[in-house]
Order: C-alpha cells, then structure tokens, then sequence
C-alpha cells in the first residue's frame, strides 16, 4: 500500500489572526498564573505562541499543553 501524501485534504490554509492586543506579550515568556489547572502544577507558564486576540498556547509545567485567556495570568515581575 503506498501513502498518498499529494491528496487535497493534506493541504493546511493558514490563518492570520489580529494580534494587536498580545503585543505586551512575547513568546517563550514565562508568566505567572492566577489559577493553577490541577493541584500539582506549577503556578508558571511558558507562552508558546499566540492563539487568537486574547489566547495563547502556553506549557505549563506538571500539567503540559493548554490554551490560557489573558486573564488567567500576569507577566512575571
């Protein structure tokens, strides 16, 4: 059997979100949380990349991959 790997529906369009409100933000910026995921994670995040206006893919220590609001935490000091 051989892999198709030309098929349409392996195509990926990408999409430009408007990121103007995550400029005081930066990726592989750690953060602190305002609330932790589970008991047991740390209470930072490592942003990874912007999601959507008020989004980011963070990693979080103990817990792995998640998306956080904005509002879920503040720059480190």
């Amino acid at each position: 059997m051989k892999l198709d790997s030309h098929r349409p529906d392996f195509a990926v369009q990408a999409i430009r979100h408007n990121l103007q409100g995550l400029q005081r933000f930066r990726v592989s910026t750690w953060v602190n949380l305002l609330q932790l995921p589970n008991p047991f994670s740390f209470d930072e995040a490592l942003l990874l990349c912007p999601v959507s206006a008020d989004e980011w893919l963070a990693w979080i220590p103990d817990h792995g991959e998640t998306i956080l609001n904005i509002g879920q935490f503040i720059a480190k000091c």
